[in-house]
């Protein structure tokens, strides 16, 4: 098969199209034909050598969408011609998604949303879990005001879904108008632009004062702070980028509870991988009901430009899912 392969970390001039054996399933395993891949920001962290990546030469890669070719002895899951999507590679252990061919643990797939594309579902595994989570863990419920930032980013605009899914008030931290307009559509009822208002203006505007009782924060390093700053009294902060030192006086002051999320955990410790599984299915479901959908980056990259496609995407400034089209006709 052909697949782009990392034999040396670095910059995304270190992949290189090559062939290779494609995998074989074992029991407990299936084989998937992929038929598109999406970038994330930990295919770039893994690639520069972060320590939770394949043992090299690897290929990289987390979300994929596609279909069944192959089941392994004792895999009930799925069959042969499923169309399936899952975040199931790319990190220790796991082969990545950047190739036509891939094995993995049926725990973390679902079928394909039908409404959706390869390419759009290829999109939503990795970002739709993390979203998930970061609504689910402080149980967001009707009505509350939740405010998200990062709302146009990857993770960001599926949480913002969401969230509204659930019924609340969703405000949306974005960094300019164009970002503004994205979130508007996606059904934010609120939209802060962070150049041009301050926390405590746009807590006084949004909520008279008394902040707001879920704060998501897919931004990380001192945005924790101001996430710990806007929250009201007993709210509740889910940060899915929280490797950094904080002063938790604030925190204390209000009493707050903090919910971190780490969303690959599962595929490195091979604990609560069924999770995975039954949130895609939620994913599928939100989908199919018209209240989700991702938004891709308007650039289209085959197997052979995945190194360009991390370029873009370390380059920044970008606005929607970078996908990768692997299969031979994308789809």
């Amino acid at each position: 098969m052909k697949a782009m392969l990392l034999r040396a970390h670095g910059g995304p001039e270190n992949l290189h199209l090559e062939d290779v054996a494609a995998p074989v399933p074992q029991a407990g395993e299936v084989l998937i034909r992929i038929h598109a891949a999406s970038v994330n920001p930990i295919d770039l962290k893994i690639r520069a050598g972060l320590p939770v990546g394949p043992q090299l030469p690897c290929v990289l890669g987390c979300d994929f969408s596609g279909v069944v070719e192959q089941v392994g002895e004792g895999t009930g899951s799925f069959r042969v011609g499923d169309e399936v999507y899952g975040c199931a590679g790319g990190v220790r252990g796991l082969g990545g998604t950047l190739a036509e061919f891939m094995v993995c643990d049926p725990a973390l797939l679902a079928l394909k949303p039908r409404s959706l594309s390869h390419r759009e579902a290829a999109a939503l595994p990795l970002v739709a879990i993390t979203a998930w989570q970061l609504i689910d863990r402080p149980d967001v419920k009707a009505g509350e005001n939740v405010l998200v930032y990062g709302a146009a980013g990857g993770v960001g605009h599926i949480a913002v879904q969401m969230a509204k899914a659930r019924r609340a008030r969703v405000s949306a931290v974005v960094s300019n108008q164009e970002k503004a307009r994205l979130v508007k559509n996606l059904g934010a009822d609120d939209v802060i632009l962070y150049v041009e208002e301050t926390p405590q203006a746009y807590v006084q505007r949004l909520t008279h004062g008394r902040g707001f009782d879920v704060v998501i924060d897919t931004v990380g390093g001192t945005n924790l702070d101001k996430a710990f700053q806007v929250a009201a009294i007993k709210g509740r902060v889910a940060a899915s980028a929280a490797r950094s030192t904080h002063d938790l006086s604030p925190l204390h002051a209000k009493a707050l509870s903090l919910h971190a999320i780490f969303m690959l955990l599962p595929m490195l410790t091979g604990e609560g991988r069924s999770e995975h599984g039954q949130v895609l299915k939620e994913v599928a479901a939100l989908c199919e009901a018209g209240q989700l959908r991702p938004i891709l980056h308007d650039i289209r990259f085959n197997l052979a430009q995945s190194a360009q496609a991390q370029a873009l995407m370390e380059a920044g400034g970008v606005t929607g899912k970078i996908v990768v089209d692997v299969a031979t006709q994308p789809s």
